[in-house]
């Protein structure tokens, strides 16, 4: 009777686990989608639902899919998307400009030492 148990207890627990690693499987391809940016990650999802439902049948295909860049595709991630640059503030071009002319000068400065120890 205790093994009887045991193994209904056995078979519930494996039949949730296969839920779970079902439904993680069927969510896998619009997760990787939504993090790429995909313009179409809600199309990839209802494909990997569909392929979870078949069996697997179209569940690759939206893998590979969420993978994908389509025509005309623009970045939408920072990992896709060059780097932006942004322009600096008043204070920082006039503070930036001092600074170059203080190089200057002291290139000058050397320059001219140089020539003087020749």
């Amino acid at each position: 009777m205790i093994l009887n148990i045991f193994t209904i207890l056995v078979m519930i627990l494996l039949v949730a686990v296969l839920g779970v690693v079902v439904a993680k499987l069927g969510m896998l391809p619009r997760k990787i989608a939504r993090e790429r940016g995909h313009p179409q990650a809600d199309a990839i999802n209802v494909a990997s639902w569909i392929g979870v439902i078949t069996m697997g049948l179209l569940w690759p295909l939206a893998l590979i899919w969420a993978y994908t860049r389509p025509a005309g595709w623009e970045a939408t991630t920072p990992a896709d998307a060059p780097p932006q640059r942004t322009a600096g503030t008043a204070d920082e071009v006039a503070r930036l400009g001092a600074r170059l002319d203080a190089v200057e000068q002291q290139l000058a400065r050397m320059s001219a030492d140089k020539e003087v120890s020749r």
